[in-house]
């Protein structure tokens, strides 16, 4: 029989958070993620003379076989909504890659226990597919935007598609997803002179903006610590040039620092979990699309799930190994220390 009670790892957290990618492949090809453009590449080789890994990196996916169906997914989404999760998101990969996602999110937004349902995604794919969202049952979306120039805007992602993601916000808005967020990666020398037109650009469309620090999850392995742009510098200077107020959190697991713009709508949000790392109270985990639980965005460790889950094991044999993978969980990540590995996997393979 399964014990009772919520998700507790060995450090008193209570995990209340799940986020499923539903596919490691993506259509854009993010210089924090997938740098595989010669912009990309030409990035890194302009502060490095030896790349760690010079040539291409090529992604290579898992393959399809090896994905969960919909009902896997379903059904660990189940158990872990009876454990105690309650906040399931959506993430990929882009999610909107995956066929017939939205039959997915209305097979989820159906699980009694889930308090709120959401999605990440690029936008590039989502104008068609806005209104089946909804209809299935999703309440809201966060887009990545980490440009509004045309030309950074490719130079980062590798698509010509800044005007479909805008596009895309505005089409979420008119739909009624409430919030709409939108995540921006800062890193330094590529788009932290945007700043404060990112910023803008959220005050005036009443959007809720995240800033999110440089994080080492790409492909290539050349994160370096003097690209990231600070939480606090980040802050300093949206101080200095919008009015804010501080917002209180919602509950101590929250990942951002918000501020709201006292002249206008909207709201911005910092997230720094690489100069001010939230670990301590830390709620999620996550499932990849292949079916291994991690315990932290940077844990070298995965717990397959997949096995268990297609070898005809009960629900009470799968909710007592995810009580045992949940008490491993990592204390903290060590970004920024001597002994710091970075996951053998990329966020596109490990989910956002």
């Amino acid at each position: 029989m399964t014990r009772a009670g919520p998700l507790v790892d060995s450090h008193g957290r209570i995990l209340r958070d799940l986020r499923v990618s539903v596919t490691d492949r993506c259509n854009f090809r993010c210089l924090y993620c997938l740098p595989e453009t010669e912009a990309a590449q030409n990035f890194y080789r302009g502060h490095w003379a030896h790349l760690p890994n010079p040539a291409p990196i090529v992604q290579q996916w898992v393959p399809r076989s090896e994905l969960l169906s919909f009902e896997e997914i379903e059904r660990v989404v189940r158990l872990a909504t009876s454990l105690g999760i309650r906040k399931i998101r959506l993430t990929g990969g882009e999610p909107l890659l995956r066929h017939e996602v939205e039959s997915l999110v209305a097979r989820l937004a159906g699980i009694p226990g889930i308090e709120d349902l959401a999605m990440t995604t690029n936008g590039f794919l989502f104008p068609p597919k806005a209104r089946a969202l909804r209809d299935a049952g999703l309440r809201r979306v966060s887009f990545s935007l980490d440009s509004l120039d045309p030309v950074n805007f490719k130079k980062i992602t590798g698509r010509d598609g800044l005007a479909t993601v805008l596009e895309s916000i505005r089409l979420a808005q008119e739909l009624g997803f409430h919030p709409v967020k939108v995540n921006a990666v800062v890193i330094r020398e590529i788009n932290d002179h945007e700043l404060e037109s990112l910023a803008e650009f959220a005050r005036v469309r009443a959007l809720s903006l995240r800033f999110i620090e440089f994080m080492p999850l790409d492909s290539a392995r050349a994160w370096q610590k003097d690209m990231v742009l600070s939480g606090r510098e980040i802050l300093r200077r949206l101080q200095a040039r919008f009015p804010l107020r501080p917002i209180a959190a919602d509950h101590a697991s929250a990942t951002a620092k918000r501020w709201a713009f006292a002249d206008g709508p909207g709201e911005i949000g910092i997230i720094a979990p690489v100069s001010e790392p939230f670990c301590g109270h830390c709620n999620r985990i996550r499932l990849t699309a292949d079916g291994k639980v991690r315990t932290c965005l940077f844990s070298v460790t995965e717990h397959d799930l997949r096995p268990l889950l297609r070898n005809g094991n009960s629900d009470a044999d799968l909710g007592e190994w995810l009580r045992g993978v949940v008490w491993q969980k990592e204390a903290r990540h060590h970004i920024g220390e001597p002994d710091f590995v970075a996951p053998p996997r990329s966020m596109s393979c490990i989910g956002g």
